[in-house]
């Protein structure tokens, strides 16, 4: 018996246990190193005139005999010589395949899919022993390796009819190795990781006939050729949607899809689906966003999550690149530099997909701002507004003057001379028309945002502007569109009222009572200074922690409602009387902006006193 060629036979073993825990990519290597030889076949047919071979007839063969336990792996490849037997298996971490790619890297169209000869022996994950009979092509010879894993392994003559390589895998006999013998499971597997290889995959079954004879049956399992990789002028729309359905188990057609062929110094194939709806597990902890990543056509990961931001977690679809190794692990892929470029080049055609459906298609955008919009207010907040850039014209909401959902840059094409973003936050649409201050941005016939997300108002706060225009709270104390003249003799006025104005706060949990002009029909309205407006004041102390926020709250009284020139009356005749009423007032206010009342047994009752009068 000869000792493999490694460094030492740790080696073998941290490979297994660590490059390798996901043990069912056994089948995914082997497949892949059958193709592999067939691919180096077919390439030397071509530029060997003496070559003759019936390319029709390349087939990879999977055979499992569940009596004796093995489960066999034939192709009709180049196959290997005893020398290319030891060098090739006798040396872990030594590749035939990255040989002849390197040998042959000044010729174009090489598709070796494994390059770091370490595939092979993940067969040792499953198997007790593996046993590699092999013909190289124009040889008269066999010969068969045979090793049961780290104690090293022989060579020796074998008889073999025609050119190829048979791996026979005796499998392990334990409960986790069992099912890697029955035909459900080596089908399962092969269209998962190997759908795509381009030779036929063919399952090798036995059955038995009416008259007790046993028959043996050849399935092609694979798809051969991936829809992503064919021309995307011949594919219909049914075959996109249906690729969809059967890929993504989602039965009703998404949105967009988005089929890219890049090439040149980077190249790779991807089709991307923007679908029409959440998963039900979209908004939950448990979802994992990630395109498949393939190389040549074979699965290196089920979910790459490197491949898409977060805040466009809802796409689904497949990248495939000849740049990528087979045999790459989620650690080399996190600092890989062709995955990321893939991943800004999608990121990239993702947004313009989104911009073009917003443009042309807004049925169907509306449809995905419904689904996905929350996600897109996030990757603005959750970057502090780093990804504005890219994401703030994906944003909708909406319009009080147009009464539909509208991007901002309609918002600021149908407000012209608008001098800032207007907006106002509350529980709904119809409760946010209500508040007093929208009604009165709506007789100055001024657009306001309205924004029933818990998220809108954190957005604006980090985005700060839109095409060098701010956002402001309608409901904040500095908002106000009245006259200059207005606003002096309101100045007059409030000085004038100081003293009945400070009795009133020092009733009320307020920082500051005033006179307004700026309301319309109502006679009070709360408004809020500083950073923090009464719709932050509840999302921040729904959340579960021990912290309190309050928001900088300011009870406005309007100076041309009949109750300012009642107070003022109360005032100098009933100063009790007033204090009443300015709880009530802050009530009425509070209960205008969704809050709760923290005393309602005592207004109510000072309601009952003041009826009755």
């Amino acid at each position: 018996m000869k000792e493999f060629k490694a460094e030492s036979k740790r080696l073998m073993e941290l490979m297994i246990n660590s490059i390798y825990t996901n043990k069912e990519i056994f089948l995914r290597e082997l497949i892949s190193n059958a193709s592999d030889a067939i691919d180096k076949l077919h390439y030397q047919s071509l530029t060997n005139q003496n070559i003759k071979v019936d390319k029709k007839a390349f087939a990879i063969i999977i055979k499992a005999d569940k009596d004796a336990r093995t489960l066999t792996i034939s192709d009709n490849g180049i196959g290997m010589t005893k020398e290319e037997l030891e060098t090739n298996l006798g040396t872990i971490a030594k590749s035939g395949s990255f040989d002849f790619k390197e040998q042959n890297k000044k010729k174009q169209n090489i598709d070796i899919i494994g390059q770091f000869g370490v595939g092979f022996y993940s067969a040792f994950m499953v198997a007790s022993q593996v046993e590699v009979i092999s013909k190289a092509y124009g040889s008269e010879e066999a010969y068969s390796w045979v090793s049961s894993g780290i104690e090293g392994y022989t060579i020796k003559k074998s008889n073999k009819e025609s050119y190829g390589t048979d791996i026979i895998l005796t499998i392990k006999d334990d409960e986790e190795c069992n099912h890697y013998l029955e035909s459900y499971e080596l089908k399962r597997l092969i269209k998962k990781y190997s759908d795509y290889i381009t030779y036929p995959i063919k399952m090798e079954e036995t059955i038995s006939s009416e008259n007790e004879n046993q028959e043996t049956k050849l399935e092609t399992i694979n798809s051969l050729v991936p829809l992503w990789k064919r021309n995307k002028k011949n594919i219909t729309e049914e075959e996109y949607n249906t690729f969809y359905s059967d890929k993504f188990f989602d039965y009703e057609k998404p949105l967009s899809h988005i089929h890219t062929k890049a090439e040149g110094t980077l190249e790779y194939n991807s089709l991307i689906y923007i679908p029409s709806h959440a998963s039900y597990d979209y908004y939950s902890k448990e979802y994992e966003k990630g395109l498949q990543l393939y190389s040549n056509g074979v699965l290196i990961m089920e979910k790459c999550a490197d491949l898409l931001p977060d805040y466009f977690s809802f796409v689904k679809g497949v990248v495939d690149s000849s740049d990528l190794s087979l045999n790459i692990s989620r650690e080399m892929l996190q600092q890989n530099r062709v995955l990321k470029t893939i991943a800004k080049n999608i990121e990239t055609h993702i947004k313009n997909e989104l911009i073009s459906m917003q443009n042309e298609r807004r049925e169907d955008y509306l449809k995905f701002w419904d689904a996905f919009g929350l996600q897109i207010k996030a990757g603005i907040y959750n970057s502090y507004g780093m990804d504005k850039e890219k994401l703030q014209d994906l944003l909708m909401f909406y319009s009080s003057k147009s009464e539909k959902l509208v991007t901002l840059k309609e918002y600021l094409d149908s407000n012209k001379d608008t001098k800032d973003i207007y907006y106002a936050c509350g529980s709904s649409i119809e409760q946010i028309k209500t508040l007093p201050q929208v009604e009165a941005m709506a007789a100055n016939n001024q657009d306001v945002l309205l924004c029933p997300s818990y998220l809108d108002e954190f957005v604006f706060k980090v985005m700060n502007k839109y095409a060098e225009k701010e956002f402001k709270n309608v409901c904040s104390d500095n908002v106000d569109l009245t006259q200059t003249e207005e606003q002096e003799e309101l100045k007059t006025l409030n000085e004038n009222s100081k003293d009945m104005l400070s009795l009133m706060k020092n009733e009320i949990d307020v920082k500051e009572v005033k006179f307004t002009s700026k309301l319309k029909n109502h006679p009070v309205c709360l408004s809020t200074a500083g950073e923090i407006s009464v719709e932050m004041e509840k999302v921040m102390n729904a959340m579960p922690t021990n912290e309190t926020v309050n928001a900088e709250k300011i009870l406005e009284i309007n100076s041309h409602h009949p109750l300012a020139k009642k107070l003022q009356d109360l005032y100098q005749n009933d100063q009790e009387e007033l204090k009443k009423y300015s709880k009530i007032l802050y009530a009425e206010a509070r209960l205008i902006e969704g809050l709760p009342i923290d005393n309602p047994t005592e207004i109510t009752n000072l309601i009952c006193d003041i009826l009755v009068k």
